[in-house]
């Protein structure tokens, strides 16, 4: 497990959607402003989707990849 830290630096909410391996799932909204840390395994995939007019839209993808024990920030 790695220690993961992201924090929504734009005007709008957004959801965070960790995706990793052995059925991990994680999924928060932040608000503007907000940080979230967590412990995720490695080869995890984070995804960050805000909204438009016509529906939910993917605005980041970021791999968990590390292999030092140090904190990822996005």
């Amino acid at each position: 497990m790695v220690e993961f830290s992201y924090k929504n630096e734009g005007n709008r909410m957004v959801v965070l959607r960790c995706i990793g391996p052995a059925h991990f799932f994680l999924e928060r909204v932040l608000f503007p402003t907000d940080v979230l840390t967590f412990k995720a395994p490695l080869d995890s995939r984070v995804e960050i989707w805000g909204n438009e007019l016509y529906g939910p839209k993917l605005e980041e993808r970021i791999r968990i990849n590390n292999n030092e024990d140090t904190t990822l920030v996005a």
